[in-house]
Order: C-alpha cells, then structure tokens, then sequence
C-alpha cells in the first residue's frame, strides 16, 4: 500500500491549496454587491448601456486556489452602444457613472484588458466587458485584444459546464482541478516560461472525468491526468458536446495544441500554445508521473513525500 493516499493529499489541500471557504464567501457577496448596485442603476437609467453584471472566473466555479488575488465579474454591454475602440476606458467611465461617490474614481484603474477596481480591503474585481445582442444563455462576445476580433462566450454556460462535473463528482472534481492548477503554478515557479493556462488544467480533468476516471482516489486521479499527458503528447484533439455537436468543430487548424471551448466550437483555447510551450508541460508532466510511480513503491514516509514534492512543491510535508 502506497504511503501517500488520498486523506494526506486532502488535508495538504485544506492547509495550502483550497480557498477557505469564508474568504470564497467574502468575494461572492462582494460581487453580489456590486451586483445588487449596478442592477439599481440600470433600473433607475433605463437607456443605461450596461446590462447586467455575473460572477466570473474560478471563485465562481469553486476551483479556485489559496493563492487568488482578485475576482472576475463579466460585465455586458449593449452592443450598438459600446466604442468600436477604446472599449476600456468607456467601461471604466460607465462603472465610475454606476458606483458614483460610493467608490473613488481612482479605485477603478484601467488595465491593458479590462478596468479593475480595488477596495478598501485590498480585494480587487476583474471587470470584463462582454458585447451583448439580447441572446439567450447569456451569450455575448469578447473582444480579442490583439485582433479586435468578436470571441463568442457565455459565462452561464461555462458555470453550468463545471456544475455538471461537480455535480456527478462531487467535491471531487473540483478538488483535482484546483490540484492540476497548483502543479502548474509550481512548474511556474520552476520554470518562467512555463506556460498552461488554468482553463486548459480544467478542460483536462474534465475530460477525463466524462470517460469515467475515479476523481475520489486523489493520487490515482493525478496520475491518469499526467499520464493522459504524456501519453497523448497534448496533440489529442479535446472538446465537448455540451452546448454545440463535434460537426461544429473546424477541421484541421494546424494549431499545436487544440483543447476547445465548450461553449465555442471555433476558440481553441491553446492555439497560442508552440511546439516548445507543448513540450514543457509534456516533460513537466512526465517528470510528475514518475514521481508519483516511484512515491509508491517508497519504503519510507521520508522517500515518499520526497517525490510527492516534485508534484506539489515544498511545501508538502505528508
């Protein structure tokens, strides 16, 4: 029986990786806030060009890890309202309109993607603007930053996406992504041109979620994620069937690393991603496979926790 299992992973999880559940409480009833405020103003300003404001990004998953600094909320915009340039700043000056003297007009900075506005307490809120047409499911459109291309989304359906997951893994799949999530800040750490965004770590544990991988059996779970991997070299095309059919999807696109958006069949999520970025996060998870392969045929707690901390950093102590 291998020294490490699945309670020493959970509690290292509680202790390091997770976010506490009353500061994961705190950040949505301060988007709710926020919420509350803007949705007030739109009543009050009928031809007001924001529309409504919904909680975003990993808090609102529950993926999120200890290490989060700030909040993503998706604020949607009239499309025939919003600048064809300049969208940042229109969208900081429409929340300053919306929040008036309640917040400064310094606590809302503008950024090179999106306006941020910061608290008191230090808590600083992403606010992401999504072009919208009146579409049901709260589909809108993203503007790319360096083409200005319209990248179609739906923060509804990205909830609902993980929600099943959670729902038929309860607890579970949530945790492994969030364990994903902190291999990959470590081989950060490690390695400053590392790079594997936390979208793709959730789109992998989501896909072997769907073909049945036990996600209660924590260092079993992490190993078929490694091994999918290295196995597959990231060059296995992934998508899923949620919200559109596999015909949807485009043919070939010549692109490194394809892991699609579940709710856009045409955003490859990674086609950023080049041969030498895929070949990191191969070797990287090689090197992780192996530890975990050699953690259980370890003699010693000491030798054990030894190679669990080429997984999970330091900071692992069994």
């Amino acid at each position: 029986m291998a020294i490490i299992a699945t309670t020493d992973l959970a509690a290292f999880a509680v202790k390091a990786v997770n976010l506490p559940h009353d500061e994961a409480q705190a950040g949505r009833d301060r988007v709710n806030v926020l919420r509350t405020r803007m949705e007030k103003h739109i009543a009050d300003n009928p031809g007001f060009s924001l529309v409504k404001m919904l909680h975003a990004g990993s808090v609102a998953k529950g993926t999120a890890l200890a290490t989060v600094n700030d909040l993503d909320v998706a604020v949607y915009v009239r499309a025939n309202d919003a600048p064809e340039t300049g969208l940042v700043s229109w969208m900081a000056q429409r929340l300053r309109d919306a929040y008036g003297k309640t917040i400064k007009p310094d606590q809302i900075e503008e950024g090179v993607h999106c306006p941020t506005i910061t608290f008191a307490s230090g808590l600083s809120v992403d606010v992401v603007p999504v072009l919208y047409e009146g579409d049901d499911n709260d589909v809108g459109y993203l503007i790319a930053k360096d083409t200005g291309d319209r990248l179609k989304t739906s923060v509804t359906q990205h909830l609902a996406f993980v929600r099943a997951r959670k729902n038929a893994s309860p607890n579970h799949f949530a945790q492994m992504v969030r364990f994903v999530k902190w291999w990959v800040r470590t081989q950060k750490k490690l390695d400053s041109n590392f790079k594997f965004k936390s979208f793709m770590a959730e789109l992998i544990v989501a896909k072997l979620a769907d073909e049945g991988v036990d996600m209660a059996d924590y260092p079993e779970a992490l190993a078929r994620v490694f091994s999918f991997i290295v196995d597959s070299g990231l060059q296995e095309r992934i998508a899923f069937t949620d919200y559109y059919p596999a015909s949807d999807l485009p043919g070939t696109t010549g692109a490194v690393v394809e892991i699609f958006d579940p709710v856009n069949p045409d955003n490859n999520v990674s086609f950023r991603y080049t041969d030498p970025d895929r070949l990191r996060i191969v070797n990287a998870a090689e090197r992780a496979l192996d530890a975990i392969t050699e953690a259980d045929f370890a003699t010693t707690k000491g030798e054990a926790v030894a190679c669990w901390q080429v997984v999970l950093g330091t900071r692992f102590k069994g």
